[in-house]
């Protein structure tokens, strides 16, 4: 895939990185399936392949949950003209989706530490867990319909629900049950 990005669309990727930075009370795993709406279905700059496979790999390796946010930016900017444009990329998405986020919470922190016995603020607090459970859903629905996954498969879906329901139930560690999906695949049950 070739690009050809000029300066205003490298300020739009930041301010739409900006504005999912505020959006992310989640993390910014929760905002996925607007960043695959932008960069994948409007923009056309990342291909379904490529948007899964960041997000992947991010997850997969070791180190901040924010990985995929560099590796889209990276994709971006190989996409657009190669190793230069892609470190513009990677430090523009990183950026946009850093600074809201961190600057917001530094000071929500304070005040909230502020106020912690202040009924609206406990209230607050309580409502956005499912806010944040929602975003993740739709993040899990994202990932698992994009790409050339084939939804007929029952035995990828059985996977998927039986391995939610091992998380939402138990404290089986996640590196567990990661090595027991690619042991499904590498047998090629799934």
């Amino acid at each position: 895939m070739s690009l050809t990005l000029h300066a205003s669309d490298w300020l739009g990727l930041f301010v739409q990185y900006m504005m999912l930075s505020i959006l992310s009370v989640g993390g910014a795993i929760t905002t996925t399936s607007d960043m695959h709406r932008y960069l994948v279905e409007q923009q056309h700059w990342l291909t379904d392949a490529q948007f899964s496979a960041s997000v992947a790999i991010a997850q997969a390796a070791p180190g901040p949950n924010i990985l995929f946010v560099a590796l889209m930016g990276w994709n971006v900017g190989i996409n657009a003209g190669g190793t230069s444009l892609a470190f513009l990329g990677m430090s523009i998405t990183m950026l946009g989706i850093m600074i809201p986020s961190t600057t917001l919470s530094y000071l929500a922190t304070r005040w909230g530490h502020e106020n912690r016995e202040v009924r609206g603020v406990r209230a607050f607090k309580q409502g956005m867990a499912p806010i944040v459970i929602g975003l993740l859903l739709a993040t899990s629905w994202t990932l698992a319909t994009s790409g050339n996954y084939d939804r007929a498969n029952w035995p990828l879906w059985a996977v998927a629900i039986v391995t939610a329901l091992i998380v939402w139930s138990s404290r089986t560690h996640l590196l567990w049950l990661l090595g027991a999906g690619a042991l499904l695949g590498w047998m090629g049950w799934v």
